[in-house]
């Protein structure tokens, strides 16, 4: 149990884990797919370097930058990129809404480096200004406000400390699943989960010319060449409650709003900027800004 003092109110530790709120709210299907899915992504528990490639893309950041840093990560799922981290000789708080807090934990949690907490990013249990450096890789959008989600996570960052975000990016590449989506999140969490198979066998289909393009186009499913990640993926796109959608422009100016300076778009490549947004900023070291 831990107490807070000042306030007077008290805080369970379960299963090696701090209990910041009661339930996981709007986020009770990444509860369902991180325990599902819990070593899909980890690349060791999967012998590749999938997530630590992903992880160098979407924040910028390379092993010398984290080492010996204390870093938040805003929504650990299974704890895919807390795991680059620690690998990298960074401290890690890793927090998350959703009980997939459970696989993080058993994932990654017994190493010395890495802390998990189950917490609401509107609500963090920090004291202000004690992280080096902040990330949150597709997270933010899955809240009930992107923008104040985003707020929220400032003050826990160092003055010239560093945030990276990725979010879903605004563009017509999305009509048709988010079209799809208007019924699959109003389905029970179970058939949405058989139902999102189907993006196992899709992958051989989008291979054929012109038909391919097609199907993909009218119903949207992960290809990955692992059969369980296009699963994974494939369900995680059709089931959150919310997914905003934003601009690069939009996110670049609530980088400015809160005060940051050397902001950085991270694009891969022409088409990933299509679906996905990738940007990092320092926190300025002026009171003034």
């Amino acid at each position: 149990m831990l107490v807070c003092k000042g306030c007077a109110k008290s805080y369970p530790v379960k299963n090696f884990i701090p209990r910041f709120v009661e339930t996981d709210e709007y986020v009770d299907t990444f509860s369902f797919e991180w325990n599902k899915f819990h070593d899909v992504q980890m690349d060791i528990l999967n012998n590749t370097d999938e997530s630590e490639r992903t992880f160098l893309w979407k924040t910028g950041w390379k092993p010398e930058d984290l080492k010996g840093k204390l870093v938040l990560d805003i929504g650990v799922g299974a704890g895919r990129f807390a795991d680059i981290v620690s690998k990298w000789d960074g401290e890690v708080v890793g927090i998350d809404l959703s009980f997939a807090v459970e696989a993080a934990d058993t994932n990654i949690g017994r190493r010395d480096n890495v802390n998990i907490i189950q917490a609401d990013v509107f609500n963090l249990p920090f004291k202000s200004e004690i992280f080096d450096k902040v990330y949150s890789i597709g997270v933010l959008h899955h809240t009930p406000d992107t923008r104040k989600a985003f707020q929220s996570v400032v003050p826990f960052l160092k003055r010239g400390g560093e945030f990276a975000v990725f979010l879903y990016a605004h563009g017509h590449v999305h009509y048709f699943s988010d079209a799809w989506r208007k019924i699959t999140t109003k389905l029970p969490i179970k058939v949405i989960y058989y139902l999102s198979s189907i993006g196992v066998p899709l992958y051989y289909i989008h291979k054929i010319p012109f038909l391919g393009r097609a199907v993909q186009f009218l119903l949207p499913t992960a290809n990955w060449p692992g059969w369980r990640w296009r699963w994974l993926d494939t369900f995680d796109w059709y089931t959150p409650k919310y997914q905003w959608k934003h601009t690069w422009a939009e996110v670049y100016r609530w980088f400015k709003e809160e005060g940051f300076t050397n902001i950085e778009l991270l694009d891969e490549d022409k088409v990933s900027s299509l679906t996905q947004i990738c940007m990092r900023g320092v926190k300025s070291k002026n009171d003034e800004l």
